[in-house]
């Protein structure tokens, strides 16, 4: 099993519980980003740069995670890609994606994205704080723990 970060957007606290987590479950974490980021100088991390383009960087996590790995993304169109797929994917807030609740989240995702075009809704998500760092921590226990039982 391998964890993959899309790590452009990922916030650095929800990094550092990943590489705190892969290491003591010995795994290795693959960061893809589409510019330089900040590498842990850890063994069990990698950081794969993709040339910058347009989903550049969601391209890549979907072509080579596999069914059984895990990817950290808060991009709702690439989780719906990935589950489709068969690969488990977290948002850094500890929100799971997955089959049943994908046209949901893709449904609010698109309504947020036309209420702010129209200047009905501002910026984005809110500060990534104590709540949701915890959150995010228990979730990718459960998760990890639930993709490490034998099938």
């Amino acid at each position: 099993m391998h964890i993959w970060i899309d790590a452009d957007a990922c916030p650095r606290a929800a990094k550092e519980l990943v590489f705190k987590f892969a290491l003591k479950r010995k795994l290795d974490v693959i960061m893809v980003a589409g510019q330089p980021q900040i590498k842990p100088a850890l063994a069990c991390v990698r950081l794969i740069v993709v040339e910058s383009g347009m989903d550049a960087a969601d391209d890549y996590l979907v072509e080579q995670a596999q069914p059984g790995d895990l990817v950290i993304c808060s991009d709702v169109p690439l989780a719906d890609r990935l589950v489709k797929k068969g690969v488990d994917a977290l948002d850094p807030r500890g929100k799971e994606f997955d089959s049943r609740n994908m046209g949901e989240r893709l449904a609010v995702r698109n309504l947020m994205t036309d209420l702010r075009d129209q200047g009905q809704m501002g910026g984005g998500q809110p500060p990534y704080g104590e709540k949701e760092k915890q959150a995010f921590a228990n979730a990718l226990d459960r998760l990890l723990t639930r993709l490490a039982r034998p099938a």
